[in-house]
């Protein structure tokens, strides 16, 4: 993909573009960066051999152009009554619908009606960048606005409903977008209290996702009932992708857990008790699934079918040393916190 000519252009303004929108002096500059990168994002998904992304990259560009009308609309309202009015709480009313534009961009709860649907019809390739980069530009731009009640409630029923959306799917890239959505309640709790601590989250959960799309993509796995088949084959790989999936989870010692940690401990710090409780509480619903998921392919070798034919699947020495990596690094994390 990378090196057909017009596919590389496209990564490149995909790329400029967030860079362009967090670097931003004004909104109207960070707005202008977001509709590139929605233009440049869109030719990326279509894909002539997948019939179900044009349906993807269609609810991709209404829900995305649908935010970035309302985003501009009340960054000009509110300016036009800060100039006017000097009204501090219609400020802080414009300042919400700013954010709720911003949340429907990034997929938050309750605006994340269009990301598992779009996420069930892409390839893996466009997941991972769906998952990780386009992520950046809204995270930032919310951290600009300081609205700590409404940032509380996003991050509630985001951990909610990101809990409760991946119980009964079969389909990873759905599982990997609720996934997400829980994600991004704990990264929005954390701008609470402070900005460098979702960034850090974000850091991490960005590797442990990039791990898990790389194992997906090397055995072209879709759906759960084919890590069953696919991955009985070879032990140490369905070992590692399942501790992966536990990291990615959040279960101590693996590294999932450290930038929770570090949440959980601001959250106390600060006396969000509430917020800290149906956290915890829902994102333990998730750990349920993962750990499912996990139980029933480890205790159950023998799960295919009898004709099926045994294929010598390998995994690159790479990826392998890169997801061990990624859970046996929770002690450095720890020792470096506890530092500094």
């Amino acid at each position: 993909m990378f090196f057909i000519p017009n596919k590389f252009l496209f990564i490149c303004m995909l790329l400029g573009s967030t860079i362009f929108s967090i670097s931003a002096n004004s909104w109207l500059g960070a707005w202008m960066g977001l509709e590139i990168n929605l233009l440049s994002f869109i030719p990326l998904m279509s894909n002539t051999k997948n019939i179900f992304s044009t349906e993807a990259s269609l609810k991709y560009f209404l829900t995305q152009a649908f935010a970035s009308s309302t985003l501009i609309f009340f960054i000009l309202l509110s300016f036009l009554i800060y100039l006017n009015y000097m009204n501090l709480n219609l400020n802080n009313l414009m300042k919400m619908f700013m954010l709720s534009s911003l949340f429907m961009k990034l997929g938050a709860a309750p605006f994340h009606f269009w990301f598992p649907s779009v996420m069930e019809n892409l390839s893996w390739n466009m997941n991972l960048i769906l998952l990780t980069w386009q992520k950046i530009a809204p995270m930032i731009l919310i951290s600009y606005l300081n609205f700590s009640l409404y940032y509380q409630m996003i991050a509630i029923l985001s951990t909610i409903i990101g809990s409760i959306g991946g119980l009964n799917q079969t389909n990873l890239r759905k599982i990997m977008a609720f996934s997400s959505i829980n994600h991004i309640g704990w990264m929005i709790s954390s701008l609470i209290m402070n900005n460098n601590l979702w960034k850090i989250y974000f850091f991490i959960y960005s590797i442990l996702t990039i791990l898990m799309i790389f194992i997906f993509m090397n055995f072209n796995i879709y759906f759960i009932n084919q890590i069953y088949l696919t991955m009985n084959f070879n032990l140490m790989s369905k070992f590692l992708l399942y501790m992966n999936f536990l990291s990615l989870g959040g279960l101590p010692p693996f590294l999932g857990f450290f930038p929770k940690w570090m949440i959980i401990n601001n959250l106390i710090l600060n006396n969000h008790f509430f917020i800290l409780i149906i956290m915890s509480i829902f994102t333990l619903i998730n750990l349920y699934y993962y750990i499912r998921l996990t139980l029933n392919s480890l205790l159950m070798m023998n799960m295919e079918q009898k004709w099926f034919i045994k294929i010598n699947y390998k995994m690159n020495f790479n990826l392998m040393f890169l997801m061990t990596l990624s859970l046996l690094s929770l002690p450095l994390c720890t020792l470096f916190y506890l530092i500094f």
